[in-house]
C-alpha cells in the first residue's frame, strides 16, 4: 500500500432530524442538491480535484443508499490503484446501545486502522452535508507553511449569526487562541467549517487518550481542540472567502437551490476547472411546452414543463402539467404538479405528486413547507 500525504475521513453519519421527513430513509449527505447532485458529492469531489486519492465516509444512520452510492469511487475518478472512496460503518460492539459513532472523534478513533494502512502525514476531516468548492491543497500547504499542528478551515459569518457556530478567536498572524463552542457573546465572526488538517501522529494519540477519558464527549469541537490547545500545540485559521452552505434545515437546503438562480452566484456548477461530479441520470432532455411560461428557472434533464414555473429549482424528471404553476420551489427528482395545482415558496421531496388543483404551500408564510407526501388534488 503506497504511502499517501493526506487521506481524507468524510463524517456522513449525521440524523439530519431537522430535515425531517427527507431524512426519514436517506442519510443526510444523499439528499438531491441542486436538479442533479447529492451533497456528499460535494466534499469528495473536492478531495479528487484536490489530488486526494483516498477517501474514506463515515456513515451511520440510513445509509444504505449512501453506501452504495459512495463505494462506486468512479463517478469521482477515485477508482484507480492505490485510490478508492470506502465506506466505514461503527464497528460491532457488544453493547448495542454503543453499535454508533459515539462523536465525531469517535468516529475516527474507530478508524485507526484503516487510516494506518495508508500510513499518512496528514489527515483531512470533513463534514458531509456542506455545499461549497475547496481546494485542501492550498489549506495543506498553509498548515505546513505555519508549522502547525492542526489547521481549522473558517468562514467569516454575520456577527448576529456568530453564536450558532463554533467560534474561533485568533492572534494577529492567525493563530487561534480560544475556541468557543456557540458563545453568547461571541467575541470574533471567525466561525469553523468543521473541516480539519491535523499531523497524524499527534491526532493519533490524542484519538487514544480521549477514547479512554469516559468524561470526554468525544467530539472534536468540544474536546480534541480545546485539549490541543490546552496542550499548547499550534493552531492556525486558514480563512476561506467564497461559498459555503450548512444545508441542515429545510429552509437553508431551499435557499442553497434558490442561490442557483442568482447569476452572480459564487458556486458556479459550470466551472470546467471545478468540477463537482455526480452519477450520470440516463434521462431524456428537458422540454418546455409552447405554452408553457418559465422565468429565472434552473431546470434539469428529463424535465417537461407544460405550464408556468417562476423562480424555481426543477431536479431531474420533474413535471409540470398545463395550467399548473410553480413560484418560488424547489421540485426534487421525479416531482409531479398536475394541471391547475399552484406550489408556492416549497420543497417538494424526490416522487411527490401534487394533484390537479391542489394548493401548496404561500407566499405569505415565513418558512419553506416541506411537502414530503402525496397531495390529493380536486376530486
Amino acid at each position: 500500500m503506497k504511502h499517501n500525504e493526506m487521506l481524507a475521513m468524510i463524517l456522513a453519519g449525521g440524523r439530519g432530524s431537522r430535515l425531517h421527513d427527507l431524512t426519514n430513509k436517506v442519510a443526510k449527505p444523499a439528499v438531491s442538491y441542486g436538479g442533479k447532485y447529492k451533497i456528499i458529492d460535494f466534499p469528495i469531489s473536492n478531495c479528487a480535484n484536490s489530488g486526494i486519492d483516498v477517501v474514506g465516509v463515515l456513515t451511520q444512520y440510513e445509509s444504505v443508499i449512501l453506501n452504495s452510492y459512495v463505494a462506486a469511487g468512479r463517478r469521482w475518478g477515485l477508482d484507480a490503484k492505490d485510490s478508492g472512496v470506502y465506506v466505514l460503518p461503527p464497528r460491532e460492539k457488544a453493547d448495542a446501545n454503543l453499535d454508533v459513532y459515539r462523536g465525531t472523534a469517535d468516529a475516527i478513533t474507530q478508524n485507526i486502522d484503516f487510516i494506518d494502512t495508508f500510513s499518512p502525514e496528514y489527515i483531512l476531516v470533513l463534514s458531509g452535508d456542506h455545499i461549497y468548492k475547496m481546494d485542501y491543497d492550498k489549506m495543506l500547504k498553509f498548515h505546513n507553511e505555519n508549522n502547525a499542528a492542526a489547521t481549522i478551515a473558517v468562514i467569516e459569518v454575520p456577527m448576529k449569526e456568530a453564536s450558532r457556530f463554533g467560534i474561533m478567536n485568533t492572534d494577529e498572524e492567525g493563530q487561534i487562541v480560544e475556541f468557543e463552542e456557540k458563545p453568547a457573546e461571541p467575541k470574533s465572526n471567525l466561525a469553523s467549517m468543521g473541516i480539519y488538517i491535523f499531523n497524524w501522529k499527534l491526532l493519533r494519540k490524542m484519538l487514544i487518550a480521549d477514547g479512554k477519558n469516559d468524561a470526554s464527549n468525544h467530539d472534536f469541537g468540544k474536546d480534541i481542540i480545546p485539549a490541543l490547545l490546552n496542550d499548547g500545540q499550534k493552531l492556525m485559521a486558514y480563512k476561506f472567502k467564497g461559498y459555503w452552505k450548512d444545508v441542515g434545515t429545510i429552509d437553508s437546503l431551499w435557499e442553497a437551490n434558490m442561490d442557483l438562480l442568482d447569476k452572480n452566484s459564487a458556486l458556479d456548477l459550470g466551472d470546467t476547472n471545478w468540477k463537482i461530479y455526480t452519477e450520470d441520470a440516463n434521462s431524456i432532455p428537458q422540454y418546455i411546452g409552447a405554452e408553457a411560461n418559465v422565468d429565472c428557472a434552473y431546470i434539469t434533464q428529463g424535465c417537461i414543463v407544460e405550464g408556468d414555473v417562476k423562480n424555481s429549482v426543477l431536479f431531474t424528471n420533474a413535471k409540470v402539467a398545463p395550467g399548473a404553476k410553480v413560484i418560488d420551489s424547489v421540485l426534487m427528482p421525479g416531482v409531479t404538479v398536475e394541471s391547475g395545482a399552484v406550489v408556492t415558496r416549497a420543497l417538494v421531496a424526490d416522487g411527490v405528486k401534487i394533484g390537479a388543483g391542489a394548493v401548496v404551500g404561500s407566499a405569505k408564510s415565513e418558512n419553506i413547507e416541506l411537502v414530503a407526501k402525496n397531495v390529493k388534488g380536486e376530486e
